[in-house]
């Protein structure tokens, strides 16, 4: 009984609740060994609420990191000095140091986090010079990720600040390929970028690993039609279509993926392929807007998922279906694989021929297996 409440008690006094910044500077100064991570909440925010149930739980599982929560209104000081302007926010604090970041109820992340700052241990003052060195390797192949890398608040689809969002506008009028980095997804990264390329604000557009400039800038290499020489152009649609489409010998667009079909259509066709044991890749037409519209008129197939063997479509779930309703499971993977040796588009013969059958052809007689009558 004893044992028990001594649990509890432990329990409770797992998650440290500071109310003032001088309290905030006292465990700061006291817990330089280990790793701090600061939860800015609000009482009537019920997503803090679940947050905090969630940093009990990882109170249990990391007993040697401290967890605080701190109300951001009631300690407006500190939630100024951390640029706190939405609950919840973490902080993740080393030596004193913070060295990331997290907004937002986001418990998958936030327990990857902790994870991540636990299994690399603490940074002893000695190592500083080290890790300067280590984050400057790092900030050169973030920026050199692609050939076109913008730095900003949020993604493409759900842009996090006005500047970041019209940045993003800009580069999609000019058909501008490139790829980005949330800088709220590591602090580490959005504070070391600043001195990295001496530019304080974000967002940041690098071409070739080379800073181009804030919003301002590419604002006026637009008005001054410098933009478009100076920034890849993405490849036109009807190319790109052509690329997936061939990415794989069997190429199967559906919504979700592999592992997780997102629809019950794309459930079926999952099993249907499974079943064949033939070797496919996919790709989840609900992550990209531009491909899910494009395919239907680049294919003239108006609904997903679409199924294609070497570029070319076969169909979607029914045609499958009547593939896989004439023949065994054998059969259809015969099919399939003979379609990507002869390049049938479209339609293989569906005639319900025996596996055995199809495989005594005389090796001679396969090409002309694979020529269909018009």
């Amino acid at each position: 009984m004893a044992a028990g409440a001594a649990e509890a008690g432990e329990a409770a006094v797992a998650v440290v609740e500071v109310g003032s910044a001088q309290q905030f500077e006292e465990l700061l100064r006291l817990k330089t060994k280990s790793l701090l991570v600061v939860h800015f909440w609000a009482p009537w925010a019920p997503q803090c609420v679940q947050m905090n149930d969630v940093m009990a739980e990882l109170a249990k599982e990391h007993p040697h990191v401290s967890f605080v929560k701190l109300e951001a209104e009631a300690v407006p000081e500190v939630s100024e000095k951390y640029e706190i302007s939405s609950v919840p926010t973490f902080l993740f604090f080393k030596n004193s140091q913070k060295v990331d970041r997290l907004d937002g109820a986001h418990a998958p992340e936030l327990t990857k986090k902790v994870q991540r700052h636990v299994s690399s241990g603490a940074f002893p003052p000695s190592t500083n010079e080290h890790l300067k060195e280590d984050l400057s390797l790092r900030l050169k192949k973030l920026t050199h990720a692609a050939p076109c890398m913008l730095f900003m608040k949020g993604t493409p689809q759900e842009p996090r600040c006005g500047f970041s969002k019209q940045m993003v506008e800009i580069l999609h009028k000019h058909n501008i390929q490139f790829s980005s980095f949330d800088i709220f997804s590591d602090e580490e990264v959005r504070q070391g970028l600043k001195t990295y390329s001496n530019w304080p604000t974000y967002p940041q557009l690098y071409v070739s690993g080379e800073l181009i400039g804030g919003l301002d800038i590419i604002k006026e290499l637009e008005a001054s039609e410098e933009l478009d020489t100076i920034c890849p152009k993405a490849p036109k649609l009807e190319e790109r279509l052509k690329v997936l489409t061939n990415k794989a010998s069997v190429m199967l667009f559906m919504k979700g993926n592999k592992q997780e079909a997102k629809c019950g259509f794309s459930k079926q066709i999952l099993e249907i392929l499974n079943s064949t044991g033939v070797e496919y890749e996919t790709f989840d037409i609900l992550e990209d807007e531009e491909v899910r519209q494009g395919l239907k008129t680049f294919s003239n197939w108006p609904t997903y998922p679409q199924l294609y063997v070497r570029g070319d479509l076969v169909g979607g779930l029914d045609i499958v279906k009547v593939r896989a309703f004439h023949c065994c499971s054998q059969e259809l993977t015969y099919l399939l694989c003979l379609s990507i040796q002869l390049g049938w588009c479209g339609a293989p013969p569906l005639q319900p021929v025996s596996v055995g059958a199809r495989l005594m052809l005389p090796p001679a007689q396969l090409p002309g297996r694979g020529k269909r009558s018009s």
